[in-house]
């Protein structure tokens, strides 16, 4: 939690994305959780005010053997689901293995190779940094090229029940 990236993106599946925003929160690990807690809320609902997002998109810890780190990525997520369901959006959760498969075509590429292919595919001279920024990116990339689909494939599975 003590930095979290938050990436806006435009286009859609077969089209030409383009980079809206990134930005990437720093919280100090002294401040009181709640506080760390709230500034994020303000950023992602700033954001979402800002851009209106279709969607959002946000981590989902699958494994991890550092606790602390996993404990602090679904506190900020939960509170990315809060907002989207405070904005009525819907959201989705990927792993980080998806959003690398996603973005690089390998699920054990290194921040670096996300990084790169962020900039490829948003068409940027430069890799958004720090890190988190592609990363934040990488994930909004990966729901508007996977999400897309899947959303498809539930709502036809749907269909024929």
């Amino acid at each position: 939690m003590t930095r979290c990236g938050i990436g806006v993106v435009d286009g859609a599946p077969g089209r030409t994305l383009s980079m809206l925003s990134v930005e990437v929160l720093r919280t100090p690990a002294s401040d009181e959780l709640g506080s760390r807690l709230a500034a994020i809320e303000r950023a992602v609902s700033r954001h979402v005010a800002e851009h209106q997002p279709e969607r959002l998109a946000i981590e989902r810890v699958f494994s991890q053997h550092n606790v602390r780190s996993v404990m602090g990525t679904a506190q900020a997520a939960g509170i990315c689901l809060l907002v989207a369901h405070r904005y009525g959006i819907p959201a989705s959760m990927y792993t980080p293995t998806e959003v690398k498969a996603a973005v690089t075509g390998s699920g054990r590429a290194d921040k670096a190779q996300v990084g790169m292919m962020v900039a490829r595919i948003l068409k940027e001279s430069v890799i958004p940094g720090p890190p988190d920024a592609a990363d934040a990116l990488a994930l909004a990339i990966t729901d508007v090229w996977r999400g897309s689909g899947n959303r498809r494939i539930a709502e036809a599975l749907g269909a024929r029940s």
